[in-house]
């Protein structure tokens, strides 16, 4: 059994588990995408590929499974990357893992202007109070989001923070692959 804490909204399950996923691969990993599609249909549509994912136990029917992509083409930014995007109709959701660097509001007051995005980055990997953070948001079709955010500094399944609205802006370009 895993270590993902249990959760009540399946959306939240999904999320954790590919938290813990991204957790056992270690940190300065490139972004990952995944499908999430549902478990019991998958059950009953794809058996081989549910065997295969170990999903046959019908205790497992209910909620998401992740299914990781291709890997993101490197140097390619991901908003680019992300309007390329279609799902096919059985892929009820997506998800995203990227690490970021993130500074306190407090710092937002002394950044300096006019910088490049270049020099506005080697800006905040050089600042003292930086910190490393893994941002793990999915989305449904129907609009349902949820996320978890885990610092490279507390590293551990207890303080991994969840909720639908701590990464909006990454939400709402996910949510957008779903949209014709």
């Amino acid at each position: 059994m895993s270590n993902t804490p249990m959760a009540a909204n399946p959306l939240t399950r999904a999320v954790l588990e590919i938290d813990e996923y991204a957790s056992g691969l270690g940190w300065d990993q490139p972004a990952r995408l995944f499908a999430l599609v549902d478990t019991a249909r998958l059950r009953s549509q794809e058996p081989a590929l549910a065997a295969q994912l170990g999903l046959q136990d019908a205790s497992e029917a209910a909620g998401l499974t992740p299914i990781e992509q291709d890997e993101i083409p490197a140097g390619k930014a991901l908003d680019e990357f992300l309007g390329t995007i279609a799902w096919p109709d059985a892929v009820v959701g997506c998800a995203l893992t990227v690490e970021r660097l993130m500074l306190p509001p407090s710092a937002e007051t002394s950044v300096p202007e006019n910088l490049d995005e270049a020099r506005l980055t080697k800006w905040v990997a050089s600042h003292p109070d930086r910190q490393e953070v893994r941002m793990t948001v999915a989305v449904l079709r129907d609009g349902s989001r949820d996320s978890a955010l885990r610092l490279r500094e507390k590293d551990t399944p207890t303080e991994v923070l969840t909720g639908p609205e701590l990464v909006p802006g990454l939400a709402e370009a996910l949510s957008a692959t779903f949209v014709d």
